[in-house]
Parts: C-alpha cells; sequence; structure tokens
C-alpha cells in the first residue's frame, strides 16, 4: 500500500515537486537560528516584542451576545488564552526574551459600565500575569477611550498602581479619529505618564463592501491602511505638536507611512485649500515620523531596511503578532537585514524597547 508520506518520497526521489498548504505551513514553523540567548557580535542581548497579544476569556463573557464576534477567523485562537510554560516555550523557540502583551479592543461599542467591567478585568488579569513573570512579560493597559474621562483614570491606575507600561488603543474610536479634542485629556494623561501608547488598527471599517472577496483585504489591506490615516491625523492635525512628549509606536511598521511620507510634505504647497491655515506645523510632516515608534512586522529585510532609512534605527523595535503566526522569526528577521549594523541590530533587537519602557538591558 502506497502511504502519502511514502508517496511524497518517490516524488522527490524523481524530481516532482509540489508544495500543499500543509507543506507551506511546516516551512513556517521550521526552526532556525539564533535561538536564546542572542548574541550580537558576542554580545548577549535582550530581544523584546513589544507586538504580542492575549484574551482573558472572563472579559469576553461579559460581551454578552458580542462575545462570539471577539475572537479572530485566525491560527493561534488557543494561544491567545495564555498557558504560562506553553507560552514560554513558544517565546523561547522565537528567540524572544520578553513580550509586551495587549488585547485588541473589542469594547468601544459597549456601555460605560460594561466597558469598565472589562478594561478593569483585563487589567487586573494583565497585571497578575506580569508579575508571576516579570522577567519575560510586560504588557498594555485597556482603556474605555470611547469613555475619555474614565479612560484617564484607568491610564493612571494602570501605570501607577499595576505596573502596566501604557495602553493599546485602537486606530480610531467608533469612527472618530485620535486628534479629536475629546481625546486630548488621555493624549495629556499619557504624556504627564511617560506612558507609552501601542496603535493597533482594527480595519478601515468605512471600506468593509470593497475588502469583500479573497485575499483577507479587510486585514492585510485595512488595518495598515488604518493606523496610516490615525498617524497622519495625528501628525498635521498639531496633534504631536500640542503633545511632544508622547510615546507612541505602531503596528505593523506604521502601516504605509514610512513608505510614501514624503508624499505629505507636498500636500499643503500643492493644494493649499485642503488645508487648515491655523494649523501651522513646527516640522515637515515626514519629520513626524522621527518621533514615532514602529515595530519591524514589514516581513522582508528589504522592508526593515527602508523601515529604518525612513524614521531611524532609534524607533524600530521587534513586533510579532504573536500567537498570530505573521512573523514567526523575527530575529532571524533582523539579522537577515544585512544593511543594519550591529548597533542597529542591537537596538532593534531590544535596546530601544529598554530604553522607551525603562526595563534593564542584558
Amino acid at each position: 500500500m502506497t502511504t502519502r508520506r511514502n508517496f511524497l518520497k518517490g516524488a522527490a526521489a524523481s524530481g516532482i515537486a509540489f508544495c500543499s498548504c500543509g507543506m507551506l505551513d511546516a516551512a513556517h514553523a521550521q526552526p532556525k537560528s539564533p535561538r536564546l540567548p542572542v548574541r550580537v557580535n558576542g554580545k548577549r542581548v535582550l530581544t523584546v516584542d513589544v507586538h504580542s497579544h492575549c484574551y482573558f476569556r472572563e472579559a469576553i463573557n461579559l460581551m454578552g451576545d458580542g462575545a462570539e464576534k471577539v475572537l479572530p477567523p485566525v491560527k493561534g485562537v488557543p494561544e491567545h488564552f495564555i498557558v504560562i510554560e506553553q507560552r514560554l516555550k513558544e517565546m523561547d523557540a522565537m528567540a524572544i526574551d520578553m513580550e509586551v502583551l495587549s488585547i485588541n479592543p473589542f469594547w468601544y461599542g459597549k456601555d460605560r459600565d460594561t466597558a469598565a467591567q472589562i478594561v478593569k478585568l483585563q487589567n487586573e488579569k494583565l497585571a497578575e500575569l506580569c508579575a508571576a513573570r516579570p522577567e519575560r512579560f510586560a504588557a498594555f493597559a485597556s482603556l474605555t477611550l470611547q469613555y475619555p474621562d474614565l479612560a484617564v483614570q484607568q491610564l493612571e491606575t494602570a501605570v501607577k498602581k499595576q505596573g502596566l507600561r501604557g495602553a493599546a488603543i485602537g486606530a480610531s474610536v467608533l469612527g472618530e479619529d485620535f486628534s479629536e479634542p475629546e481625546f486630548h485629556p488621555v493624549w495629556a494623561k499619557a504624556e504627564e505618564l511617560g506612558a507609552v501608547l501601542f496603535i493597533h488598527p482594527q480595519s478601515t471599517p468605512e471600506l468593509a463592501k470593497r475588502f469583500k472577496g479573497n485575499g483577507w483585504l479587510s486585514n492585510t489591506i485595512g488595518n495598515p491602511l488604518d493606523t496610516t490615516i490615525a498617524l497622519q491625523h495625528l501628525i498635521f492635525e498639531g496633534t504631536l505638536d500640542r503633545f511632544p512628549g508622547l510615546k507612541i509606536i505602531a503596528a505593523h511598521g506604521g502601516g504605509y507611512l514610512g513608505s510614501y511620507a514624503a508624499r505629505g510634505d507636498h500636500a499643503c504647497f500643492v493644494s493649499p485649500q485642503n488645508c487648515n491655515a491655523n494649523i501651522t506645523l513646527k516640522k515637515q510632516p515626514s519629520e513626524y515620523l522621527n518621533q514615532l515608534y514602529f515595530d519591524a512586522m514589514v516581513f522582508t529585510p528589504e522592508g526593515l531596511r527602508h523601515l529604518v532609512a525612513q524614521v531611524g534605527a532609534s524607533q524600530v523595535m521587534l513586533g510579532t503578532d504573536h500567537p498570530i503566526p505573521w512573523e514567526q522569526h523575527p530575529v532571524d528577521h533582523v539579522f537577515a537585514t544585512t544593511t543594519l549594523s550591529d548597533k542597529q541590530k542591537i537596538a532593534i533587537l531590544g535596546g530601544n524597547a529598554a530604553k522607551l519602557f525603562g526595563m534593564k538591558e542584558a
């Protein structure tokens, strides 16, 4: 009897080449080097993933009838509900010393009391998890941004009492952009606390009809587009001038902004009618990228080379989206980018995150 395994062996011997989805999955999962501890030119370096996720079932259950829509249709969902020893094995395999955990907002549409309960529970659970293994986990708090006054209180509690490093936020809130004055108190509190804000998009809902069809365009196009819009509003509406001390990390390499930033520098010259004469920016729009931070989840050495060339190596950090299997070999990605110096590699692998979050470097 010819088994599938025997057939594959025979096919390989005869020169037949093909690849199924399962084989592609296996190829993605193949272990590579280096493993922990990571060294650059013989020096032990800390590796920090600033873009990794988790969920807590108790919080999802508070969504009531909306609970079934919370979990994304992706691989890695069961691993979101962290079993510490299993998560540590996964991190070790990816050569990650520390993950900064975040929960993508699913509560922005809920009423004040329900949203407050969800956020309170999540922040308490995140604090407990980080306290259990502080050398391996840090976390971003959740906020009820649809109620900015409450979000201000939550952020202060999270940073001052729970030891969380800042907050994970969407790229907009129920169609409202972060540059709107209603959110200014939140950004003022974040600036005061030195809290880091991690922007993680939730697609671009206004384009849902055009995203239909093959290829999961609501994510592959919608997510980076949503981040791009969010950052451009923060720049062009003067929000980053109003709050120059804001520490912002943008997921997925900051969307498309790093690839086409200079176009914005020409916008108000070409069409002053589409610009607000009452807003005078302190810098060229593209220069604001050098005060923002970005994860390195751009998949290729050329993508990382270009991002570094645009924003500076000091502004880039590891990001994986773990446990969703977008980037399973983040450290190898950095080492494969041969245009980076050893100093730049050390910074991206963990040095930048350590400085931003006040962590002890290896």
